[in-house]
Parts: C-alpha cells; structure tokens; sequence
C-alpha cells in the first residue's frame, strides 16, 4: 500500500496581504511557513510532497523551498493553469482569475494516481498535531459503502486576527464527530473583543468562540479525485452561464455536494493547535514571534533541514 501524498495549493496571490506570502520569510533562518509545514509533515509520516503552483512561479518556488526539501522528501510540481479544462471548453474572454481550489487539486491527477492524499495551503501554519492526526486517519481508512474523508478542525478563537476580517468555514458536525454541513462566513471579525459575522456589513451575529472551522486542511480517498474530474464539467456549465470572470470550483462545494449526495462522509479531527497565517501584512510579526518561541523551546531545531 502507497504511503498518502501532501499536495500542498501554493499557486493563489495573497490579494489582501499585497504579495506572494507564500515565500515570504518567517523564520530566523529565512524559514517560510511551508517550511514548518513540511516539517511537520515528514515527522508525521508523509514522504511525498507535489507543490501545485502556476509554472512562472517554478524556478522561484524551487530555489525557496522546493530544493531544501528535496533531500527529504520526494518533490513533484503540479502547474495549475487557467486553460487546463475538459475536451469542449474554452477559457471565456477576459478570465483571468484561477479556477479555484478543487481546479487546483484536479490539476495534480496525472501525480496522485490511486493513492489517498492530505491537502493544505502553502501560506497556513497548522500545528505539528493536525499532520500526525490526517496521516494516521489516511493510512488506516479505505472507502466501503461510502467514500471516507476526513477534515481537520479548529477552534474559532484559533484561528482569529487583530488586523480586519477572515473567512471560515463554520462547521455543523453530528453527534458522531462527522461533518453534516459547511456554513461559509465571508466576513468574520471581532467586535467588543467576541467575534462575529455579517452578511450586508450593517447587521452582526455573534459565533462561539469555540465554533469549529475549517481551514483547507482534508484528507481524501482516491475517490476524491475522481469526484472532481466528474463534477468539473458540471460546475463549468453553471460558472459560463451564470459567472464566466469570477465563478471559483471550491473544495468545500464539492465535498458539501458528495455529502448531500449521500456518497460520502468526513471525519472531523479537531485539534486543541493555534493556526498561524498572514492574512495581512499586520499579521506577519505575530507570525514571526509565536515560530521564533517554537524554535527557541525546542518544538522545531533551530535550522530545520539538516542532516
């Protein structure tokens, strides 16, 4: 049995923080967060890794990160591109913005072949636990009579910046532990210290602090990538009528149609870890601290990939 593959989604801009975030440095040693990252994967037991970036990003993305890693793990690249679509489409005129998250991980079909994977974005920290909890999830779970997912969840309060609004995934999960639905909040911020979200930007509703959210982080079958190629063309009819600039194929729409579909289920693995991510430039010196204080307390060595 194949070991499960990290496909790690490194190919979106950071349009809110004014730059590509994912290379840039936050460790004392010129350390990015895929750095952490991949640390945390390796330990936990993953040995292979396929970066999906836009191709211009290749040589850039390879001298930051790609080469370090490549004497630890295998490295594969995965080129997410906006023509990259179905016999009988064509990219629409003026469309320059990607696909979107589940585009991105269609993009590596012809690498992850019948093996089950984890997925993450290349700009989030999420804690050495939610590595460990996924993979042992993937290496023991095989679909049945149903496709048998798994997501990684965190606490709101986790997961918050002092610096403006964030988007989550507020989670509804059953009695079992298992996803039932995927409430998607555009615009979380706190107000008098609690947070909260707002759908016109006049009227807010509180959110527990300990509401579980999703982060990107899942881990699929090889079913999955199936579910994707099958969907694309019917997510497509929609965004070119409805959409055609704009319209995005998410992860989570397609995971929230499987499971209304009732073909799949998706474990929640809720870990107690703080996420760290630069959603705004403002965000970066926390960032910079809280891994700083990690490497000083011996969570991580001080230079992470030496022999």
């Amino acid at each position: 049995m194949e070991k499960p593959v990290l496909a790690v989604m490194a190919a979106g801009m950071g349009s809110r923080y004014k730059g590509l975030k994912q290379i840039d440095p936050v460790g004392k040693n010129g350390e990015i967060i895929m750095d952490f990252s991949l640390y945390d994967a390796l330990q936990a037991g993953f040995e292979k890794v396929v970066f999906i970036i836009k191709e211009e990003m290749k040589d850039s993305f390879r001298r930051i990160i790609g080469d370090k890693v490549s004497g630890f793990m295998e490295v594969e690249y995965a080129y997410q591109r906006i023509d990259d679509l179905p016999a009988g489409y064509s990219v629409p005129t003026d469309r320059v913005k990607p696909w979107g998250t589940a585009h991105a991980i269609l993009s590596c079909r012809n690498i992850i072949n019948d093996v089950s994977f984890a997925v993450i974005n290349a700009d989030d920290y999420y804690g050495r636990n939610a590595y460990r909890m996924i993979y042992d999830y993937l290496v023991n779970t095989r679909d049945d009579e149903k496709y048998r997912y798994a997501m990684v969840g965190y606490s709101l309060s986790n997961t918050m910046t002092e610096h403006g609004h964030v988007a989550r995934g507020v989670c509804v999960i059953n009695e079992e532990g298992y996803l039932k639905d995927i409430n998607e909040r555009t615009r979380i911020e706190k107000r008098e210290g609690l947070p909260h979200y707002t759908e016109d930007g006049e009227y807010w509703v509180p959110i527990p602090e300990d509401s579980v959210v999703s982060m990107n982080l899942w881990g699929f079958t090889p079913s999955f990538m199936q579910e994707l190629e099958r969907k694309f063309p019917v997510f497509l009819d929609r965004a070119l009528r409805e959409n055609p600039l704009k319209e995005e194929y998410f992860l989570p729409s397609v995971v929230d149609s499987l499971l209304k579909e009732g073909k799949a289920t998706v474990k929640v693995l809720h870990t107690p870890d703080k996420w760290y991510g630069i959603t705004y430039r403002e965000d970066k010196p926390s960032v910079v601290a809280a891994l700083a204080k990690m490497q000083e307390s011996g969570l991580y060595p001080q230079k992470l990939w030496e022999d």
